[in-house]
């Protein structure tokens, strides 16, 4: 494929750009395999952030699509893409002063064009509009979402405003010399068709589309535009003569054949065999530039359980969109893929379930670093609007530097995105380290992940869970309400024991009465926090020291009662 690209954006005679364009053209491989993405926000005039809005939506949504796995076709992939987006500035407006009036916060309307092999998917939200110019024929491709309220023009939609949304979809086949035009309303709004179909017609004859749009520009503000305008032009020059990628679906990629050492495959050699279960195959691979890999593969009992697929796609997709080093990161190949499969980094080193193994009596410094280390990896997780999930020693990695990596996203739930765990009624995680709001069919929150923080903290320490397995059969509140946390002081001479009242704190049943804040209980594990005493009762927190002064008070009552008898 062969575009020509050019854009233009401009202020106007506003003193503010609320709008926002990009373009990704990737290398030969990659834009086979994903194609080249167009995008365009228009900021809302009532907002003093929504320039803010329009470049994260356009940065995100071109950075988020490419990190998406193969196997995803482009209309789930984009959709998914926006969501997350969507949902990132609905969670800022409500956590801002924004959120009882979102016209004033972040948000914008949005629009993209995705050109693979030899169609366009267009993805549509809010008042931008996508253009076609085909055989001197003007096209207008996507409807206007706008509404009619309290005599004013308003819009139907746009991301950051509503809970949710229903971004506008079409596909369509892509000829040689079509031409696209992607603009916002500063531009469309003040420009005849007719004027802008005689513009187009002389698309071939240009050389730098660039200087086009901004002639396109000029001319919507001779005609009296008093808004920001901008302008994207893309000309289709040259197509695939074939392709033999699959359009995307899970069911046109075939599941990788069972790999052993030796095999060659998709370019990868296999090193060993990692692990063979009933839900995956892991590889170690070396990648054709000589980097080692692991390959997550599907078994092939699970061949058509499609929310599985799924959730193996997202793994890649939230490893390439998280950028943190405490995150497992994503590997990537340059040629395309022919199975479904992911590829993630190699990390030198072993999980907590190994490393406590070889702890018995583990150093309180070296446990709080690891608990730190995971504590800033949920952090960005969190910020990226996603729930992990499965914090437990076996899905926490130490590299041989002492690193950790917190790894396995087949859990993991983003934001606006339902999980497949939710789909099927089933409990996310494993029983001794998933919070108790799970069990009773609460949805979770950034509560549920410190919580299985502090458990796996609770358990590094003692090697034990904090309420035992009988929190796993505890479906109710009420059942829930009898558990009894069980103290980690006296367990270790050197351990304080304000520090079994932050875990006390962070491990509540109720999620209400944890703590609000990662960053709130990694500082507590440091740091005594006087509040806490007033918290607890003083049999929680000193069962060792009244069981000495009950037996002292009544050693000394029985000796006064032997000295009044004699």
């Amino acid at each position: 494929m062969q575009l020509n690209i050019g854009q233009y954006s401009t202020a106007g005679r506003k003193s503010i750009n609320q709008d926002f364009i990009d373009y990704s053209m990737p290398a030969r491989a990659l834009l086979q395999e994903k194609g080249a993405v167009l995008a365009i926000a228009d900021g809302i005039g009532s907002s003093q952030v929504s320039q803010i809005a329009s470049e994260t939506a356009v940065r995100s949504f071109i950075l988020d699509y490419f990190a998406t796995n193969p196997a995803w076709s482009v209309q789930h992939a984009g959709q998914q893409v926006l969501q997350a987006c969507h949902r990132w500035l609905y969670q800022q407006n409500r956590q801002s002063s924004y959120g009882q009036d979102p016209d004033k916060g972040y948000c914008c309307a949005f629009s993209a064009v995705i050109f693979r092999q030899k169609q366009a998917h267009l993805f549509h939200v809010g008042d931008c509009r996508i253009y076609l110019y085909r055989q001197s024929r003007l096209s207008q491709l996507t409807r206007d979402q706008r509404t009619w309220q309290a005599n004013q023009l308003l819009l139907s939609q746009a991301l950051g405003a509503q809970p949710t949304i229903l971004p506008d979809y079409q596909q369509l086949d892509i000829a040689v010399d079509d031409l696209f035009l992607l603009a916002s309303d500063g531009f469309f709004e003040f420009i005849e068709q007719s004027k802008l179909a005689d513009v187009l017609a002389k698309a071939n004859q240009v050389e730098d589309l660039t200087e086009m749009a901004r002639q396109l520009a000029d001319i919507a503000l001779a005609h009296g535009s008093d808004d920001n305008i901008s302008v994207q032009l893309a000309l289709v020059r040259q197509l695939p003569v074939e392709t033999t990628l699959p359009g995307g679906s899970l069911e046109e990629l075939p599941l990788p054949p069972l790999l052993h050492e030796g095999s060659q495959f998709d370019g990868l050699t296999v090193i060993r065999v990692l692990s063979q279960s009933n839900r995956s195959h892991l590889y170690l691979v070396e990648l054709p530039a000589g980097q080692q890999a692991v390959l997550k593969a599907p078994s092939l009992e699970l061949a058509t359980d499609d929310s599985y697929l799924e959730s193996l796609l997202r793994e890649e997709w939230i490893a390439n969109r998280v950028h943190s080093p405490y995150v497992l990161r994503a590997a990537s190949i340059e040629h395309h893929r022919t199975a479904l499969y992911s590829l993630f980094e190699y990390i030198h080193g072993e999980t907590l379930h190994q490393w406590r193994l070889r702890q018995p009596q583990p150093d309180l410094n070296q446990v709080i670093d690891i608990v730190e280390q995971a504590g800033k990896a949920l952090q960005a997780l969190h910020r990226a609007e996603i729930l992990h999930q499965d914090i437990r020693p076996d899905n926490v990695m130490l590299d041989q530097q002492g690193q950790v990596r917190v790894i396995d996203f087949g859990a993991a739930r983003l934001a606006g995105l339902q999980a497949d765990h939710e789909v099927a009624g089933l409990i996310p995680g494993t029983a001794l380290f998933t919070a108790p709001e799970y069990f009773t069919g609460q949805a979770g929150s950034t509560q549920s992940d410190l919580y299985s923080l502090a458990a796996l903290c609770y358990y590094l320490l003692t090697g034990q869970s904090p309420y035992g397995p009988d929190i796993a059969r505890c479906k109710n509140l009420p059942a829930q309400q009898k558990l009894s946390y069980r103290p980690i002081i006296g367990q270790h001479a050197d351990w304080p024991e304000w520090l079994d009242l932050t875990l006390q704190k962070a491990l509540q049943v109720d999620p209400l009465k944890r703590y609000q804040h990662l960053s709130e209980f990694l500082y507590d594990l440091r740091h005594p926090n006087p509040g806490l005493w007033r918290e607890l009762t003083l049999q929680v927190a000193y069962p060792v020291r009244i069981w000495q002064t009950i037996c002292y008070l009544q050693t000394l009552l029985i000796l006064w009662l032997l000295f009044v008898v004699n």
